[in-house]
C-alpha cells in the first residue's frame, strides 16, 4: 500500500510531493499500462476540482484513450482535433481557461470548462498526451502547466515502449 504525504500549502509543494510521489509508484516498473493508471490515479487523489484526469497513446497516428479516472471519454481522437489533438500535433502544452471558446473543441463531457494537456515526448518521439479536465473556468494556470510538465519528463521513459 502506498501512504502518501502531499503538501498542498502552496502549487510549488504539491508538484514537488507529486513528483517524489510518481517516482516512487513507477521507479522500476516496467508496464507502461500499469505506470500511466498509477499516475493517472496520484494526480485525481491530489489536484482539486477535476473531473477527468488521464491519458492517451499515440498508437497508428491517432490518440487512443489509455488509464483515466472520470466519465466515460472520447475513445479515439485524430491528431490535431481538440485540444488533446493540438497538444500532440504541436507537441506543445495546451491550457485552456474556457473550452468552450476553444476551436474544435471535442466535448467528451459537457461538465468541462477547462482543460490542461501535456504532451508526452522520450527521445523525440511523441507517446500521448496526458489529459486533465475541470468543472471550473480557468481551474489551470502556469504552475500547473510547469507541474504537470515535470510529472510528464518523469513518466515518458517509463511509458515509452
Amino acid at each position: 500500500m502506498y501512504d502518501f504525504t502531499i503538501d498542498q500549502s502552496s502549487k510549488t509543494e504539491l508538484y514537488r510531493d507529486l513528483h517524489s510521489a510518481l517516482d516512487a509508484l513507477t521507479d522500476g516498473e516496467p508496464d507502461a499500462v500499469a505506470n500511466m493508471a498509477n499516475a493517472a490515479a496520484l494526480i485525481w487523489q491530489y489536484l482539486p476540482d477535476l473531473n477527468w484526469a488521464g491519458f492517451y497513446r499515440l498508437l497508428d497516428d491517432t490518440l487512443v484513450v489509455g488509464p483515466f479516472l472520470g466519465k466515460p471519454a472520447c475513445i479515439r481522437i485524430a491528431i490535431g482535433d481538440g485540444v488533446c489533438g493540438a497538444a500532440a500535433k504541436t507537441r506543445t502544452t495546451q491550457l485552456v481557461e474556457d473550452v468552450h471558446t476553444f476551436p474544435g473543441h471535442i466535448a467528451c463531457d459537457a461538465a468541462s470548462r477547462s482543460e490542461l494537456v501535456v504532451p508526452i515526448v522520450h527521445d523525440g518521439r511523441l507517446i500521448g498526451v496526458l489529459d486533465l479536465d475541470s468543472p471550473s473556468a480557468a481551474r489551470f494556470d502556469a504552475a500547473d502547466a510547469a507541474g504537470c510538465e515535470a510529472l510528464m519528463a518523469l513518466l515518458a521513459p517509463r511509458i515509452a515502449s
